[in-house]
């Protein structure tokens, strides 16, 4: 068992090396980018990664208040399911009515590997490619695909 702050401490340190193993690395775009705090240009679209004791998770997340609007854009993505994938190379789940951790309702997209721990050094490698991957074809989807929703801003 962790204390609060040792859990912290140890996210932390994960999100840390993972920062500086990606911050070599441009965007589809070509540009110097945040990748732990990516940026959609889109207030109620982010691209979330969390990882636990027990897995990990990378989503995209929809969180606008409004539920018709949240609708259209999760109906929009819908659309261009196939082009998601492609660019992913895999499936990932959808969940047209979700929930946030403050319990707010999102929609949410998302891909999740089990059995790892952000708390174990050695499971640092699977965590990192299994983000890295996802959140560089979730960049050069969007590179594309963000033209798409302009008229949802």
């Amino acid at each position: 068992m962790y204390t609060r702050q040792e859990a912290s401490r140890l996210r932390q340190e994960f999100w840390t090396a993972f920062g500086h193993y990606m911050a070599p690395l441009p965007s589809a775009g070509g540009l110097k980018i945040n990748w732990i705090n990516y940026k959609t240009g889109f207030p109620n679209v982010s691209f979330k990664m969390d990882a636990g004791t027990s897995g990990a998770q990378i989503a995209i997340v929809l969180s606008h208040p409004d539920a018709g609007i949240r609708q259209l854009y999760f109906e929009q993505f819908m659309q261009i399911r196939h082009l998601l994938h492609d660019e992913l190379g895999e499936e990932w789940q959808w969940e047209d009515n979700g929930k946030d951790e403050y319990d707010r309702p999102v929609s949410r997209i998302s891909k999740q590997l089990d059995h790892v721990n952000v708390f174990q050094k050695e499971d640092y490698p699977a965590l990192i490619s299994f983000f890295k991957q996802r959140i560089m074809a979730l960049d050069s989807f969007w590179d594309t695909a963000k033209y798409i929703f302009d008229a949802l801003r």
